[in-house]
């Protein structure tokens, strides 16, 4: 089922998560470790990112020096497949453009509407560790907008091969929402405008980046139904867990800590104090953003469950 219709069908919040592919050489029981713990709150869909690969350099016999690329995750692709049959729970994968040509991405499609998976949420992706800004692949996508032009297009039957008659696919495509802009961006205004492209172009919900501040969150909204943007509007949260995440959170994604929350994390002094702070400010968001009545309340697990169990404990 479209996420899109199980918040439709829903007459209060969605409980609903997000993992990370193992590690290449770990085995599917590393996943299904993670989403169990979290099944008895009755998540409607569990999305899955994806990692572009990366690139070393290997010394040849001639002195010369080799590029190669490497995965270290595996794709999503079997992942989500194996999580639907487990669980009989809807799979979202994560498609991105960084590394990937339009006719891999749409080969891709074509995977994944054969396994029956018809949710996907469309990035642009993260640049390489070895590139100081994002590069996309010669023949792929630039941004976002372009690859949910891409799935809107098959989703009208347009497919790369035009003397080819082929069924449309029913992609419901999702999209990313920056409430704090991302950090690309000239400033929030700009942001916004590429946001409603993405929903222009035929994005069905949103999904946002982390926040730690839910007034944040609430006036985002405001400036997304003011310009025209009127598809559901997700809130992605992530439980703080180690003293390492007080400084790495911030600098990573862009984001502040509201002023009494970065007070009790300078009193911590392991990683035991910030996990439980993480776990109390989860739950305080939580309750604020399910009186609110959020579509769906997301949580960014990093397939480690301990935390958002706790959470969803308290408010599911």
């Amino acid at each position: 089922m479209k996420v899109t219709d199980h918040i439709h069908k829903s007459k209060k919040p969605l409980f609903s998560f997000e993992i990370l592919p193992p590690l290449k050489g770990k085995s599917i029981q590393s996943i299904y470790d993670g989403i169990d713990p979290l099944m008895e709150f009755g998540p409607k869909f569990v999305n899955v990112t994806y990692h572009r690969e990366e690139f070393v350099y290997k010394e040849r016999e001639n002195g010369l020096l080799e590029k190669i690329a490497i995965r270290k995750r595996p794709g999503t692709v079997g992942i989500c497949a194996a999580i639907m049959n487990r669980y009989d729970v809807d799979a979202v994968p994560h498609l991105i453009c960084g590394g990937f040509s339009k006719e891999e991405t749409e080969n891709a499609l074509i995977d994944l509407q054969f396994l029956g998976i018809d949710n996907i949420l469309a990035l642009r992706g993260d640049s390489i560790k070895t590139e100081s800004s994002f590069r996309p692949h010669k023949y792929g996508h630039k941004y976002a907008v372009d690859l949910v032009n891409q799935v809107s297009d098959m989703n009208r039957g347009n497919y790369l091969v035009e003397d080819i008659k082929l069924e449309p696919t029913d992609f419901c495509i999702g999209a990313a929402g920056y409430p704090e802009k991302h950090f690309e961006a000239m400033n929030l205004s700009t942001d916004l405008q590429y946001l409603k492209d993405k929903v222009d172009a035929g994005a069905d919900y949103i999904v946002t980046q982390m926040f730690f501040n839910n007034a944040k969150y609430f006036e985002f909204i405001d400036a997304c139904r003011a310009i025209g943007i009127e598809v559901p509007i997700i809130p992605g949260l992530k439980p703080i867990k180690t003293l390492n995440h007080i400084s790495f959170l911030p600098k990573f994604f862009q984001i502040d800590y509201p002023e009494e929350l970065s007070r009790e994390l300078l009193k911590c002094k392991k990683n035991e104090d910030v996990t439980q702070l993480g776990i109390e400010w989860g739950i305080h968001q939580s309750k604020e953003l399910k009186e609110a009545g959020v579509p769906c309340i997301h949580y960014y697990t990093m397939s480690n469950s301990s935390s958002v169990r706790a959470i969803a404990e308290e408010i599911f």
